[in-house]
């Protein structure tokens, strides 16, 4: 009886860590499958988040980008209007300089025409002396006082030439005293002139230059402004760079998990003759372009293999598809050049994302029947300019 039981106690022991062995790391790595596609989803979540800093970034620095262009574009035009100014500054000068040697001429002018003036009124002022002291003569005396007709005739125009000088003089006078005056008016013309012609120059100077340095300010602080905005999105970039890595580690670690669970291990990679590697290294189940009872012509080749076998990129590129599609059920579509992409359906399960950049051989999802399947096996197909061609030019 007690050999009975220590048999029994044996056996149960032996079940027991077999149970163990055989559930107790499963069961660690579901546990582990849940933790890493709770990380996949909070990393998918942030970078996310950060694509849409990005595009807010991207359009605030386009938005500055054309402020800074309109504020080049005015500053461009002031340059423009300085330089007219400028120009017209040198001819103003040029004016200027001539004025200021008129009016120099001018002064000088005056100063001769006032000792001109004063030299005028001290031979009148005599001669008013001598008219005053001396008797004017009159015809009667002149005539009387002659000792001949030759005589009188001197007398005669001795008197003619004293009256002559008599009117240089006065007239020399008045046009002196008129000159004078004019000449004093057009200096003032001048000197009013001069000084318009300054202030109104440097007037336009200050004000364009004023204007101009006000916006070159204003355009030094929208420089700053998108350098700023620049460098954090080039900061949040990296930040999501970084997480994109980081999630294509999560995506690896949690097909190895999948494998694992299914019991179907990842196959090695096949490479063909051509450009692609072969997504997996199942069997050839239809060839391209097989007719049907549904369709004329089959648009890709079927690769069998069980349910759960990793599916690799045949060439790197960006997906532009990952989702459900009608009767290719998950459907997987990665564009590899401008004209040239891949696609892979009826998936049990996707493991990128649109926009996802991918690697040669990267594991993108897992084998299924999803669709319009018969059996578990991966439809794959070739497309240029979106049009099906035959994958195996290409495997």
């Amino acid at each position: 009886m007690r050999v009975r039981n220590a048999s029994l106690c044996l056996f149960l022991g032996l079940f027991l860590l077999t149970a163990w062995a055989l559930v107790g790391p499963a069961g660690s790595e579901a546990e582990r499958l849940q933790e890493v596609e709770k990380k996949i989803t909070a990393t998918q979540s942030k970078i996310g988040k950060r694509k849409g800093t990005e595009k807010v970034l991207t359009s605030d620095i386009r938005r500055w980008s054309a402020r800074i262009n309109r504020l080049q574009g005015s500053i461009g035009s002031l340059q423009r209007r300085q330089s007219k100014i400028e120009v017209d500054l040198d001819s103003k000068k040029s004016r200027l300089e001539r004025t200021q040697r008129e009016l120099r001429f001018q002064r000088e002018r005056q100063i001769r025409l006032k000792v001109k003036l004063d030299h005028g009124r001290e031979l009148l002022a005599q001669r008013l002396v001598d008219l005053y002291q001396a008797d004017k003569p009159d015809l009667m005396s002149v005539v009387l006082d002659s000792k001949g007709f030759a005589d009188l005739i001197q007398r005669g125009e001795f008197i003619s030439r004293i009256q002559q000088q008599d009117t240089r003089v006065i007239t020399l006078v008045r046009s002196a005293k008129d000159d004078a005056t004019e000449t004093a008016d057009r200096l003032d013309t001048l000197e009013n002139r001069q000084l318009e012609l300054t202030q109104t120059v440097e007037k336009r100077r200050d004000e364009v230059a004023g204007v101009k340095q006000k916006l070159i300010n204003t355009r030094v602080g929208y420089d700053e402004t998108k350098a700023a905005k620049a460098r954090a999105l080039a900061s949040v970039r990296d930040e999501r760079k970084t997480l994109e890595n980081h999630l294509n580690d999560l995506v690896k670690e949690s097909n190895r998990i999948q494998g694992v669970l299914s019991g179907v291990a990842d196959s090695p990679i096949k490479a063909g003759s051509g450009r692609f590697i072969w997504p997996i290294n199942g069997t050839l189940t239809s060839n391209f372009c097989e007719s049907r009872a549904w369709e004329a012509c089959h648009p890709g080749i079927d690769i069998a293999d069980p349910v759960g076998t990793p599916i690799h990129a045949a060439d790197g590129g960006t997906v532009r598809i990952a989702g459900w599609t009608g009767g290719y059920g998950n459907y997987t579509c990665i564009q590899h050049t401008a004209t040239l992409s891949t696609c892979y359906g009826h998936q049990s399960a996707i493991h990128v994302r649109v926009g996802q950049s991918v690697s040669k051989g990267q594991v993108i999802g897992l084998v299924g029947s999803t669709g319009h399947s018969t059996g578990p096996h991966l439809h794959f197909e070739v497309r240029i300019n979106g049009a099906v061609t035959n994958p195996m030019n290409y495997l």
